[in-house]
């Protein structure tokens, strides 16, 4: 039976503190505060000095729109926004809000366009965002309307800086916010590359759904192994990820904010797994058998060590790529207990219709009820309700203990411990002092 939060003893200042107390644990490397996950008031700040601030926020592919006119909406943080092509053939990105009364002009997902009308009021704007017509802006017969200082640039929408790379297009509210090569570091591009190579990308199809999680709890999955080898069936039966194989858990060495986690899959179908390793990993059965054996044939397509990468780039974009299914999640936080996760799954445009039919069927693995992505988002859930509901307040991170970043150790959280470091630093949170 469901019992309230004050049934139970636990206050709402435990879960949702005001910012003066939201101080993080003297032991900062082996202890996350409940708090980061359910306060109101630190998600606000979040979109602000995160999303809003000196990050390149990814938005579109390229191939989404191609032609001048298209348009596709999307999302910096929780912040609607159009991404368009011009007719000059530049990409703009800017916020989906009428100047005049705040309403969303784009209503579409997708579409080809000489223009955007407001709903409300019918003002105009032109596909980089810049107000073009306002009704009656003189009034009629020169009674009312608009006043004579009026003028129409000085009421366009917000339009950020936008950079792209190999087809990917990311946008930024910040003018301080670096190059995308440095912002990203030179061996995030070198994995970025391997699946943009800059080759013509062609989209496969989406999938969203919402998850009724913080939106970091989903950088923290990529960022941890431990949990890959014990949840998912699949990954260990099929030998995608078992304890020995070649594989790492890569942390930037910059900030700590992007990384990958990556393996080399054995060229045999079925795992090989010790038997004291079988013990310790429930989700492991030698009695699993797939009725159709294509659907883990891997191509080897790229120069790459790894037949797995699993990229996160810090905000909220995520590059998948397992064996020969390849495709992009945007993370757009919801609040602090909820997420959309938007999946685009793509291939390249010099594919044989024989690629492309096994990049679909490979597919199954990733989507809101793929293989994989199925038990994901369940596992995810589950922690949020947990930490909403208890009567304590703090999680525990001390596997590997010691080690902060990059790791070859599948029984790990070094790298969930190198991204929280960043989002200390620029969420600006006091951590306590330790007791003499």
């Amino acid at each position: 039976m469901y019992q309230s939060q004050a049934a139970i003893g636990i206050t709402n200042s435990q879960k949702n503190p005001p910012l003066e107390e939201c101080v993080w644990p003297a032991d900062a490397l082996n202890n996350i505060p409940d708090w980061v996950y359910t306060s109101q008031a630190n998600y606000d700040r979040e979109i602000e000095r995160i999303f809003r601030a000196d990050t390149w926020n990814f938005v579109a592919l390229e191939a989404e729109i191609p032609n001048p006119g298209d348009y596709k909406r999307g999302y910096v943080g929780s912040t609607a926004v159009v991404v368009a092509r011009a007719e000059d053939n530049t990409i703009a990105v800017f916020e989906n809000r009428c100047a005049h009364r705040g309403a969303e002009f784009c209503r579409a997902n997708q579409g080809n366009t000489k223009e955007f009308v407001c709903p409300y009021h019918q003002w105009s704007y032109d596909l980089k965002g810049n107000l073009q017509g306002v009704p009656f802006k003189r009034g009629i017969n020169k009674v009312g309307g608009m006043p004579p200082d009026f003028k129409n640039s000085d009421h366009s929408t917000r339009q950020l800086r936008v950079t792209t790379r190999n087809g990917v297009i990311f946008a930024t509210y910040s003018d301080k916010t670096p190059p995308l090569e440095e912002y990203l570091t030179k061996e995030i591009v070198d994995e970025f590359d391997v699946a943009f190579p800059g080759k013509k990308l062609k989209i496969l199809g989406y999938c969203r759904n919402e998850l009724p999680c913080n939106w970091k709890m989903y950088h923290e999955n990529l960022k941890d192994p431990y949990h890959a080898t014990l949840l998912h069936s699949f990954l260990v039966v099929f030998g995608l990820l078992v304890p020995g194989i070649k594989s790492i858990v890569f942390a930037d060495k910059e900030h700590g904010r992007h990384g990958f986690m990556a393996s080399s899959k054995p060229d045999q179908i079925y795992a090989t797994v010790a038997e004291n390793d079988k013990a310790e990993m429930r989700s492991f059965s030698d009695n699993l058998r797939l009725k159709d054996e294509r659907f883990l044939d891997f191509v080897r397509e790229f120069e790459s060590p790894w037949s797995a990468n699993m990229m996160t780039v810090w905000p909220n974009l995520i590059v998948q790529r397992q064996m020969n299914t390849l495709g992009v999640r945007q993370i757009i936080p919801n609040g602090p207990n909820s997420m959309v996760m938007q999946w685009t799954m793509f291939g390249y445009e010099d594919d044989t219709p024989e690629m492309t039919r096994h990049r679909l069927r490979q597919g199954n693995l990733m989507g809101p009820s793929g293989f994989l992505g199925l038990e994901d988002n369940e596992a995810l859930k589950f922690v949020q309700e947990g930490l909403r509901q208890s009567s304590t307040d703090n999680n525990v991170l001390k596997l590997d203990s010691g080690y902060v970043g990059t790791t070859r150790n599948l029984i790990s959280e070094a790298c969930i411990r190198s991204l929280y470091e960043h989002y200390r630093s620029v969420m600006d949170i006091r951590v306590a002092e330790r007791a003499a």
